[in-house]
């Protein structure tokens, strides 16, 4: 139990206390009611609610339920003095021992220290990355990538069981146009002259493609007509990306436990599934798209299809789930898919570009209605990433051959950087990647100021073993106020942890971290002015070893963060 959840074990018993004795009426919801850090550190150590909440549910006067709350949360050993702000507001400040406790429940904790039981008993489905299988990832796909990982590792620190899922996009057009490719580069393997035509992929990546189907099948197919070579080079060019796929997603650490192919899904019979299922609940019918807007093009002609009723969940139009050849949608596929996921999941969750908002009101309806509202379904949304090199933009276009890989700017700067880079901003903002300043030393960048923050931290331990300090005994009583102040921000991390958790936001975690570090390099830069104030003084082993005690602490916060970002701290630095 955290410091946080225990006062709002606390608040709980005395809100207990006053329904007893006929304060508050029984019943009362008490789901609004938090305790948390104040907006002013000035106002105390921890605020509540709790009086704003329940005073009008209760047909009372919030100060007047603040005052019996206050008197008696006052009797909390734990608590030096409770006082009242505004018309309810109950601010509590700590005693110093309380927060010493909590430095030794942190060191105690050690990687666990933050982990919560949150999530347990449900298991959460994340989809992440799922980029067409046509090529190698490119910088377009990492933000994503990062996101749904870093997202994926924080609900598990949270207590869910996590899926992590890639949907292989093997069954349209796309991967239609790699197979054509692939035969250009096949044909070019055995000395045939080609020129690739637009539209057709003509990156160097599909040479080795080509090379092993000359290979295998020699000139079988050089003459043979589309329809006999199509399939199976289709096959054999999904599966060589998705070999690449895999291995530029390790650059970055990225394992997924599921690749889910679209073609099996189709091959299944599961849109029919989901279809039937839709139609069942009167959520499909057969009917005729609108014209389009404005002028209606000369080959337009109204066409029955099966269309999936949007327009009750807030969309401008029905949708299809059908072309009109008869072959599923986008979003009839997709419909399938997630009905599938939901078998095996309590929970879904899907990283999305955002170029993908328009779509995401009408997927939530479709996958509320295939479930009975049984499975909850969020989409997060992804702004793309602009690379900046020298200052100009760097451009990519898959289709031209003329991208940024993954792998060559992990190559660069990277894992680690790139990882961090990609959640210190949130998901839904743009955000730019400049090549120079993700590995520039300085505060401004908080890829390196975090790093920075741990590797002074190892760094005592080495310097104490050389000035012949050893800790066989710690005094937490030698722990100053500014000393406490940072364990005060330090034993916020479960509670960031639970909060980052609940919105699906693991760029929190980034941010924790940096205000951590911060706080972390003002106290040591105290003792670049103040010689006693110093984490290390040679000729006092009681208050080096209580600093040092209070580092660690701040180290392993940092590691355990730095874990779940899917980062790895760094024991020194140049």
């Amino acid at each position: 139990m955290t410091l946080y959840t225990r006062f709002a074990a606390h608040l709980d018993a005395v809100l207990d206390t006053l329904v007893a004795s006929g304060d508050l009426p029984a019943g009362l919801n008490r789901t609004a009611v938090t305790v948390e850090p104040p907006r002013d550190v000035t106002h105390g150590d921890l605020a509540t609610n709790a009086a704003m909440v329940l005073a009008k549910p209760a047909a009372t006067n919030p100060r007047a339920l603040a005052e019996k709350i206050a008197a008696e949360l006052g009797k909390f050993d734990e608590v030096e003095r409770v006082s009242i702000a505004g018309p309810g507001f109950i601010n509590m400040t700590l005693t110093e021992d309380t927060w010493r406790a909590e430095l030794s429940a942190i060191t105690d904790g050690g990687a666990d220290y933050g982990r919560s039981s949150r999530g347990r008993g449900t298991t959460v489905n994340i989809e992440y990355v799922s980029a067409n299988p046509t090529g190698p990832m490119h910088m377009g796909h990492c933000r994503g990538a990062v996101v749904g990982d870093a997202l994926a590792s924080l609900l598990e620190f949270a207590g869910n069981t996590v899926i992590r899922e890639y949907y292989v996009n093997d069954a349209g057009g796309q991967v239609d146009v790699l197979a054509r490719s692939a035969h250009l580069r096949y044909r070019e393997a055995l000395g045939e002259g080609v020129e690739i035509p637009e539209g057709l992929y003509p990156g160097d990546y599909l040479i080795p493609v080509g090379q092993a189907l000359a290979q295998e099948f020699e000139d079988k197919y050089v003459d043979a007509p589309e329809a006999e070579w199509l399939d199976l080079f289709r096959k054999s060019a999904v599966a060589a990306m998705l070999v690449l796929i895999k291995a530029d997603l390790a650059l970055l650490g990225i394992h997924h436990d599921l690749f889910s192919s679209e073609a099996e899904l189709q091959a299944a019979g599961k849109p029919e599934a989901a279809e039937a299922e839709l139609r069942s609940r009167g959520l499909i019918y057969d009917g005729v798209l609108e014209a389009p807007k404005g002028e209606t093009p000369d080959d337009w002609e109204p066409v029955v299809l099966p269309l999936f009723r949007s327009t009750q969940f807030g969309d401008d139009q029905d949708r299809p789930i059908r072309k009109s050849t008869g072959a599923w949608t986008y979003f009839g596929a997709d419909l399938a898919y997630h009905y599938q996921k939901a078998q095996s999941a309590d929970a879904l969750i899907d990283i999305w570009g955002a170029d993908h908002a328009g779509t995401v009101k009408r997927i939530v309806a479709a996958v509320q209605a295939l479930t009975g509202g049984k499975t909850k379904f969020d989409v997060k949304l992804v702004q793309m990433v602009r690379l900046l090199r020298a200052g100009e933009p760097v451009k990519m276009s898959k289709r031209s051959g003329n991208f940024v890989t993954l792998a060559d700017v992990v190559n660069e700067v990277g894992k680690d950087v790139v990882r961090f880079t990609m959640l210190t901003r949130k998901a839904d903002a743009q955000m730019d990647f400049d090549f120079a300043k993700v590995v520039e030393a300085s505060k401004d960048n908080p890829v390196f100021y975090v790093q920075y923050a741990h590797a002074r931290i190892m760094s005592l331990h080495r310097r104490a073993k050389e000035a012949g300090i050893a800790c066989a005994a710690i005094d937490l009583s030698q722990l100053e106020t500014d000393d406490l102040a940072l364990v005060k921000l330090a034993a916020q991390f479960p509670r960031v942890v639970d909060t980052a958790a609940a919105a699906r936001e693991p760029h929190r975690i980034a941010f924790y971290l940096y205000d951590l570090a911060a706080a972390f390099h003002a106290l040591w830069n105290v003792g670049n002015d103040n010689p006693a104030r110093r984490f290390l003084i040679a000729d006092d082993a009681s208050v080096t070893c209580a600093r040092l005690f209070l580092a660690d602490a701040i180290g392993q916060i940092i590691r355990n963060g730095l874990g779940i970002m899917g980062v790895q701290a760094v024991q020194e630095m140049n």
